[in-house]
C-alpha cells in the first residue's frame, strides 16, 4: 500500500478530553459512532472521578496504534500530562497529536511535546 493510500484512509479527528471539550467537539460534528468492531467511537470523555489513567492510556493506544482512520488526536493538555511518557514517545507521523486547553486548565506551551520537538530541531 502506498503512503497516499494510507493517508487517504485517515479522515477522522479523535479526542480524549473532559466533558466540556468533548461536548463542543461533538456539537461541531467531530463525533463518530460506528457499529464496526474496533471503531465504536472516536472520542473518550474523561470524568475526573470515574476515568482511570489506564483507561486514558488504552484510548490513546487505540487511537494511535489500532485505528487507521484517525488523522489527528486532540487531547487536553492536563490529560496528556497523566500519560506524558506515551505522548512524548509517540513518533509516528499519523495521527498527529495536538494538545489543547480545557476550561479549567490553561494551555502551557512549555509542556507541549510537539513544541519541544520543534525547539530541538531548531537547536533551542
Amino acid at each position: 500500500m502506498s503512503s497516499t493510500d494510507a493517508m487517504s484512509k485517515r479522515s477522522l479527528l479523535a479526542a480524549i478530553a473532559d466533558e466540556d471539550s468533548i461536548t463542543g467537539l461533538l456539537l461541531a460534528g467531530v463525533g463518530q459512532v460506528s457499529g464496526e468492531d474496533g471503531k465504536e467511537t472516536n472520542f473518550l470523555t474523561v470524568s475526573p472521578d470515574k476515568t482511570t489513567v489506564e483507561e486514558i492510556e488504552a484510548a490513546f493506544d487505540k487511537f494511535t496504534s489500532e485505528r487507521e482512520d484517525i488523522a489527528i488526536l486532540l487531547i487536553n493538555q492536563h490529560l496528556a500530562d497523566l500519560i506524558r511518557f506515551k505522548v512524548d514517545n509517540f513518533t509516528n507521523a499519523f495521527p498527529a497529536i495536538l494538545e489543547i486547553p480545557s476550561k479549567d486548565h490553561p494551555y502551557d506551551p512549555e509542556k507541549d511535546s510537539i513544541l519541544k520537538k520543534v525547539r530541538r530541531l531548531f537547536g533551542e
